[in-house]
């Protein structure tokens, strides 16, 4: 599943169509594709893992799941979810949710739980926390309105930063470490983003997909954690179970 740091690449990507024309619009989404045809693009958003087409009096949300894709000014060879042409290029989405937003786009969105946003605030991460001390911070972490645009990837990385174990209670875990965690995850977010940016993101990668502990060469664990049931891999010797 694409994470935030991959979506707000998209938008770069795709920063040439905005204040153009969509000219030509279909695909095999259930919305209703007359919406969009000759609509001007007024700006392209993010939040978290939502992509956020706005136009004058809607949006249309993309969701790439675990397995979307997408292509600029090229196609697949399989029918797009959404295409939407201009004079000057096209977008396709494939394997993806695709859902129109009526009305202004601030009314879904508090822009202050994304991570990589402007407006990120740790402050009010950490209150979404304080209500939740027995969830598993392995959980927590990957709650889109408490660090939106967190996935797996991130939570592995910032949970061996911190030397916490995927399985801590949220409540048991000593406040100074929450608020090293809160912090880890807006910073490696955006390190994240530079280096998918560099294409060596895997490269960085200490904890996840890897089979040994880089700080005590012990073997990592590897299993899946919490309710949401997602691959964590961790260091029994160096993360600390709060619990």
């Amino acid at each position: 599943m694409p994470e935030g740091p991959s979506i707000l690449i998209l938008k770069e990507e795709v920063q040439q169509f905005a204040g153009k024309t969509v000219i030509e619009v279909y695909g095999n989404s259930s919305i209703d594709f007359d919406r969009l045809k000759d609509k001007t693009i007024l700006s392209f958003k993010t939040w978290g893992k939502h992509f956020l087409i706005c136009f004058e009096d809607f949006t249309v949300k993309i969701h790439l799941m675990m397995f979307g894709t997408y292509r600029i000014n090229e196609q697949k060879e399989n029918a797009p979810r959404l295409h939407l042409g201009f004079s000057n290029g096209e977008i396709n989405f494939y394997t993806c949710l695709v859902k129109i937003l009526e009305g202004p786009v601030n009314q879904y969105y508090d822009w202050s739980e994304d991570v990589l946003n402007e407006n990120w605030n740790p402050k009010k991460a950490k209150i979404s926390l304080d209500k939740i001390p027995g969830e598993k911070i392995c959980d927590a972490i990957l709650d889109q309105n408490i660090f939106s645009g967190v996935g797996n990837i991130i939570k592995n990385e910032v949970l061996y930063r911190c030397f916490i174990h995927p399985e801590s209670l949220v409540g048991k875990i000593p406040h100074e470490k929450i608020d090293e965690l809160i912090a880890e995850c807006s910073i490696y977010s955006f390190e994240f983003l530079y280096w998918k940016k560099k294409f060596e993101l895997k490269k960085h990668w200490l904890a996840y997909s890897q089979k040994e502990c880089k700080r005590c060469n012990l073997p990592l664990i590897k299993k899946p954690t919490g309710k949401k049931n997602r691959r964590s891999f961790f260091c029994t010797n160096c993360q600390q179970l709060h619990s």
